[in-house]
C-alpha cells in the first residue's frame, strides 16, 4: 500500500480568478482500499446528517431571516454571476467536472481527506416549504455518490520506485455531488467533518533486479583496456629528398641499376651475335669506325686546345651547378642590382649564372676562332658523307664492347666528331640564344622582338640543353677513362702523343694535371656562395639583403 506525501499536489482554481484547487494547507490522507460499499456507506451517513441539519435550519429561517436577506442577497447575486470553469470527469466515461449549471461556492472549502474533491452541500434560502425538496435533493446526491463508487477508478504512475501503479487495483472514486442553490440562508450549514482514518506506515521499498542487457546486434571490434585508450604519439614523418624518401631512393636505385645491368647485358649479347653475321663483318670491313683527314690537316694537339679546354671545363660545371640552384631556390637572401639601372634587381645566384655565362662565351668564341685559324676545325667538322655509316659502325663496336681502334693525337672516330661538332656548333649556341633571352641584357622594351622570340620558348629550351651537356660530359669522362685513361689526358692536359699511339701510353703527367683540375673545380665549387661572391658582386653593382 501507498501514501501520499506530506503536501498535496495543487491544480487548477474552480472558479475563474480564484486559487489554486485544493486551497493551500489542505492535508493529504492515505487512500484505503475497503469495498466499495463501505466506501459509499462512509460517505452517505454524513450526508444524510447534514441533510437533517439543514432542514431543521430552514424551518426557524422565517423568524430569523429578515436581519439577513439584504446580506444574503447580495452574496448570491455575486456568487450567481460567475459561472464555474469546468475540467477533467471524476469517473472514466462521466461528464466534466463539476456538472453543467453548478455555482461557485463561496464559503472556505474544508480539507479533504483524498485527491478525489468532497464537494460543499449549500442549502438553498426560501419558505419553509423548500425544506423537503432541499433534503429530497441532498437525499438524490448521495444516492448518485453510491452510484458512482461502483465505476472502475484510472490508475497512474507508482507513488514508489518498483511499486504498483497508483491507486491500488479495487479502490473506488468516491464522489459527493453538491447541490449548489442560487441564494444562501443566514445561518449557513453545519459542515459535516469527515473521520480521518489512521494513517498507515509507507510499505518498505522492494529491490528491483536491474534486467540484462540485449545482445548486441553486431560482433564487438573493439575491447576495453590499454589498446581502446592509450593514443600512442604518431611516427614522424620521414625526410624527403625530391619526391621519394630516402629508403625509397635507395630502392629506385637498386631496382633501377639491376634493371639497367640487365638490359646492358642483353644488349651487348645481341649486339654481339649481330656483328658475327657474315654481312656485318663485310661492312665493319668497310666502315671501320673512322675516315682519314683531309690533306693539310694538323697533327697533334697544340698547348692552347688543351688550356681551352680546361676552362671549358671549369666554366660548365659551375654553370650547370648555378643553373640547378636557380631552378630551386625560393627565396634568395642576397641581391644584385646594377648601377646604371636601379629596376634590374637580381638574386645573387643568377647575377653568378650570368657572369659565368659571359666567361664561357668569350672563352668559346676564343675556341672556334683559333679552330679556324690553326686548321684544327677539321677534327671536329665532318668533311665526308662516310661520317654517317663509320659513326654507326663505332656505336654498335662500343655497345659490343670490342671498340674501336683510335688515336686522338691523329683524328677522332666519326662518333667522337659527330659528338663535338653537336656540342661545340649546335648545343653552345642554343644554350647562349636561350640563356640571353631570359637574362637581363635582353631589350625588354622593343615588343616587336620580345613577341617573336617568347620568354616560354627560352624556358623551354634552356633546360634541356643543360641536360644535354651533362649526360656529353658523363659520357665522355666515361670513355676517355676506358679506352686508355694515360694516354688521352696526356692528349688533352699535357699536350704529349704520338702517331703510333703508344709512345705516351704510360706518362702520368697529364693524368696529374687532371687531378689538379679537379681540386681547383672543387675549390671554386664551395666557394660558390654568397660570403665569398658578394665582394666580387659589389665591384660591378650593389649587393643588398631582403
Amino acid at each position: 500500500m501507498a501514501t501520499f506525501g506530506s503536501a498535496l499536489r495543487r491544480g487548477l482554481p474552480r472558479v475563474a480568478g480564484g486559487e489554486p484547487w485544493p486551497p493551500a494547507g489542505a492535508a493529504a490522507v492515505a487512500l484505503v482500499a475497503e469495498p466499495v460499499e463501505a466506501a459509499a456507506a462512509v460517505v452517505a451517513e454524513p450526508v444524510e446528517a447534514a441533510a437533517a441539519g439543514a432542514a431543521a435550519v430552514a424551518a426557524s429561517g422565517p423568524s430569523t431571516s429578515s436581519g439577513a436577506s439584504p446580506v444574503a442577497g447580495s452574496g448570491a447575486s455575486a456568487v450567481a454571476g460567475v459561472s464555474l470553469r469546468r475540467g477533467l470527469p471524476r469517473v472514466a466515461g462521466g461528464e466534466p467536472w463539476p456538472p453543467a449549471g453548478a455555482a461557485a461556492a463561496v464559503a472556505d472549502v474544508a480539507p479533504v481527506a483524498e485527491p478525489v474533491e468532497a464537494a460543499a452541500v449549500a442549502v438553498a434560502d426560501g419558505p419553509s416549504t423548500s425544506s423537503g425538496a432541499s433534503a429530497a435533493s441532498l437525499g438524490a446526491s448521495a444516492t448518485s455518490a453510491g452510484a458512482s463508487a461502483g465505476a472502475s477508478l484510472r490508475q497512474g504512475l507508482p507513488r514508489e520506485v518498483g511499486g504498483e501503479p497508483w491507486p491500488p487495483a479495487g479502490v473506488a472514486r468516491v464522489v459527493a455531488d453538491a447541490t449548489v442553490v442560487a441564494s444562501v440562508p443566514e445561518h449557513g450549514v453545519p459542515v459535516v467533518p469527515i473521520t480521518e482514518p489512521a494513517t498507515p506506515k509507507p510499505a518498505a521499498p522492494v529491490a528491483v533486479a536491474p534486467a540484462d542487457r540485449a545482445p548486441l546486434p553486431f560482433t564487438p571490434s573493439v575491447w576495453p583496456g590499454r589498446a581502446a585508450a592509450h593514443r600512442p604519439a604518431p611516427k614522424p614523418e620521414p625526410a624527403r629528398i625530391g619526391p621519394f624518401t630516402k629508403a625509397q631512393w635507395a630502392g629506385a636505385v637498386i631496382v633501377g641499376g639491376a634493371g639497367l645491368l640487365f638490359a646492358a647485358a642483353m644488349a651487348v649479347l645481341f649486339v654481339r651475335w649481330f656483328l658475327s653475321l657474315e654481312f656485318m663483318q663485310d661492312f665493319l670491313v668497310t666502315y671501320p669506325g673512322e675516315y682519314h683527314l683531309p690533306e693539310g690537316a694538323p697533327v697533334g694537339i697544340p698547348a692552347w686546345l688543351g688550356w681551352q679546354h680546361f676552362f671549358n671545363v671549369f666554366l660548365m660545371v659551375l654553370i650547370i651547378r648555378t643553373g640547378l640552384t636557380i631552378r630551386t631556390e625560393k627565396r634568395p637572401a642576397v641581391f644584385w642590382t646594377p648601377r646604371n639601372n636601379k629596376k634590374g634587381k637580381t638574386s645573387l645566384t643568377i647575377w653568378f649564372h650570368q657572369s659565368l655565362d659571359l666567361l664561357w662565351i668569350i672563352n668559346g668564341v676564343v675556341f672556334v676562332v683559333l679552330l679556324f685559324v690553326t686548321g684544327q676545325w677539321m677534327r671536329i667538322v665532318p668533311t665526308s658523307w662516310e661520317v654517317i655509316p663509320n659513326a654507326v659502325s663505332a656505336a654498335l663496336q662500343y655497345v659490343s664492347l670490342d671498340w674501336p681502334t683510335e688515336n686522338g693525337w691523329v683524328n677522332y672516330n666519326s662518333l667522337q666528331q659527330l659528338a663535338y661538332f653537336t656540342t661545340v656548333f649546335i648545343a653552345a649556341p642554343l644554350a647562349v640564344v636561350t640563356g640571353f633571352r631570359m637574362s637581363g641584357l635582353w631589350p625588354k622594351k622593343n615588343a616587336k622582338l620580345s613577341a617573336a622570340y617568347p620568354i616560354e620558348w627560352a624556358r623551354k629550351l634552356h633546360f634541356p640543353t643543360m641536360l644535354f651537356f651533362v649526360v656529353f660530359i658523363i659520357i665522355h669522362v666515361v670513355l676517355v677513362l676506358a679506352t686508355g685513361a694515360l694516354r688521352n689526358l696526356n692528349h688533352m692536359y699535357a699536350a704529349q702523343g704520338s702517331v703510333d699511339g703508344v709512345a705516351y701510353a704510360d706518362n702520368w703527367t697529364g693524368f696529374w694535371m687532371f687531378v689538379l683540375s679537379l681540386a681547383v673545380i672543387a675549390g671554386a665549387w664551395v666557394a660558390a656562395r654568397p660570403l665569398v661572391l658578394a665582394p666580387i658582386a659589389k665591384l660591378f653593382g650593389t649587393v643588398s639583403g631582403r
